[in-house]
């Protein structure tokens, strides 16, 4: 009479190398599991960089050798207006004659100094360049452009810059001297790239 063999009393021999390839597929799968979801992933993260368009105005270069003592452009830079204007010296007299004390904002509000500087009239001119004033044109009050960059407008009594709307007034220096404007016109950040050309942003 024949025995009932079960599997267990005899048992298929396994070798060594059974698990080893066995995590070495497991392992190269996931591998190409986790490139497969990075490859398809990427398309997603790269369209949510700027494009083009956006990264071209992220900064702006000026031409000012036609700008004469006296004259003002106003140039976009990041969908910003940016008044340069090339001071006269009697200009930069009447900032620098204004004592700090005397600012209703006695910070420089300038990207390219430390947000504590003082709103001297060096503090918001360009660096060793002091005939050129570089600012964003917005009234800190409620977000207007002020008049004062075309010649024939009224620049308010210091010789800067008036908002019609709720009557602010700006020194040669962008410094806000009257009205409800709680700070001074911001600078941005800039920089001379010759005497002649300045690069915004």
């Amino acid at each position: 009479m024949a025995e009932n063999v079960t599997p267990a009393q005899f048992p298929i021999p396994q070798h060594e190398d059974d698990h080893t390839r066995r995590d070495v597929i497991m392992i190269a799968a996931g591998g190409f599991a986790a490139v497969g979801f990075g490859l398809g992933l990427w398309p997603l993260l790269d369209q949510m960089n700027p494009d083009q368009s956006a990264l071209s105005l992220a900064t702006t270069e000026v031409d000012l050798s036609h700008l004469e003592a006296g004259q003002a452009i106003t140039v976009m830079w990041r969908g910003k207006p940016i008044f340069i204007r090339h001071r006269t010296e009697k200009e930069i007299e009447a900032a620098k004659a204004v004592p700090v004390d005397d600012l209703i904002d006695p910070i420089a509000r300038n990207a390219n100094l430390p947000d504590t500087a003082p709103a001297t009239d060096q503090n918001r001119a360009g660096k060793d360049r002091e005939p050129w004033l570089v600012m964003i044109g917005i009234c800190t009050h409620l977000g207007c452009i002020p008049k004062g960059q075309s010649p024939g407008d009224y620049k308010g009594n210091y010789g800067g810059w008036f908002c019609p709307c709720h009557g602010s007034q700006y020194d040669t220096a962008g410094r806000v001297r009257v009205g409800p404007a709680p700070q001074n016109m911001a600078i941005p950040p800039y920089a001379f790239l010759s005497d002649t050309k300045v690069k915004i942003g």
